[in-house]
């Protein structure tokens, strides 16, 4: 009698041995006419475009700190979706500077860019794994956009008014229902980083808006790595915790809703889309014992990143960093090897 499995995993992992995705990097193909069809294809798998609207920009307060001016504000990212961000600006640098975006992942909010305390829990998120990203950016001497991205903190979903607590379920409804609408909430996300860099422009006094890097720690650097795809003002990415082969992580375990795009596997491994970035600067930032993120993939997502990298003529421009613990940022070397590629 044939043993019986009822298991849908399986099924699951017989199509990834059997398939290949359909617009799969192959050295022997036209490499410039691939890349526009992965463009068109990532484009459309991130879902309906929000309807741009005027960003209604309102400051709500700014103050001087000790090496610092911090600038509060909103801006509109469509009708009836307000982003609130802070600008850090350094005070010793030399203006206007470059300016990097950060990007909390799954956790109370944007806030712990900042290294600040607001809900139970803070004080061990926003000071252990390198998460207070803005305080190190400033340190560096470049600007600090800190921006609220969709379904977490400030923004986290009325209709999840109980998962402050447990911030891993903050997006999974407005997830879902970005999926009912047409959309995914990564495409939402990559949108609002888009909009951001547009508001950018009323601060150009202080900051250099032709230098824009973004970087970000698990669910911010997933952002991260999708917003470099599609936006090109972004002139260098560190994506954090959040680079593996689909295979060996979010198709293999169990992960927040928000990282799923409908039909992308089908398409693309993860290193497919970095031709999107290339030839420009991509650090990708991983932890040894990552076991969402698992390192096995990592190595092979980036060996097909160097490869593309190597038909831009670009070999040097891509680097992988692996810190010897789990899932956190790595400040040491990570913001090293980031200052050298970005040359500022």
């Amino acid at each position: 009698m044939t043993d019986i499995n009822y298991s849908t995993d399986i099924c699951h992992e017989l199509y990834f041995e059997r398939n290949k995705p359909i617009l799969g990097f192959d050295e022997a193909k036209d490499y410039n006419k691939w890349k526009r069809k992965v463009r068109l294809k990532f484009t459309e798998l991130l879902g309906d475009t929000p309807e741009k609207t005027e960003p209604n920009l309102r400051i709500l307060s700014e103050k001087e700190c000790e090496t610092y001016r911090d600038i509060s504000f909103l801006f509109a990212a469509e009708e009836g979706c307000d982003v609130p961000c802070h600008l850090w600006i350094p005070n010793n640098a030399k203006k206007p500077c470059p300016v990097i975006i950060c990007l909390q992942g799954h956790s109370s909010g944007a806030h712990i860019s900042m290294g600040e305390v607001k809900y139970p829990g803070d004080e061990q998120t926003a000071f252990s794994g390198n998460r207070n990203f803005a305080q190190q950016i400033i340190g560096l001497g470049y600007a600090a956009l800190i921006l609220e991205q969709r379904a977490f903190g400030q923004r986290k979903s009325e209709k999840m008014p109980d998962c402050i607590s447990n911030s891993k379920c903050t997006c999974e409804h407005p997830s879902m229902a970005a999926l009912l609408m047409g959309r995914t909430m990564i495409g939402e996300r990559v949108w609002d980083v888009s909009r951001a860099i547009d508001v950018l422009e009323f601060f150009k006094d202080g900051i250099d808006t032709k230098k824009i890097g973004i970087m970000g720690n698990s669910g911010g650097g997933t952002v991260s790595y999708y917003a470099a795809c599609m936006e090109p003002r972004i002139k260098i990415a560190m994506p954090s915790c959040s680079i593996s082969t689909y295979r060996r992580s979010i198709i293999s375990m169990r992960h927040c809703v928000c990282n799923y795009i409908p039909g992308i596997a089908k398409y693309f491994e993860m290193a497919d889309l970095s031709c999107l970035i290339a030839p420009r600067p991509l650090v990708i930032v991983s932890g040894r014992y990552d076991v969402g993120f698992p390192l096995e993939g990592v190595n092979e997502t980036f060996s097909e990143v160097r490869k593309i990298y190597e038909k831009e003529g670009a070999p040097d421009n891509c680097r992988l960093i692996v810190g010897n613990e789990g899932h956190r940022f790595y400040k040491e070397p990570s913001w090293k090897v980031f200052s050298e590629m970005a040359n500022w």
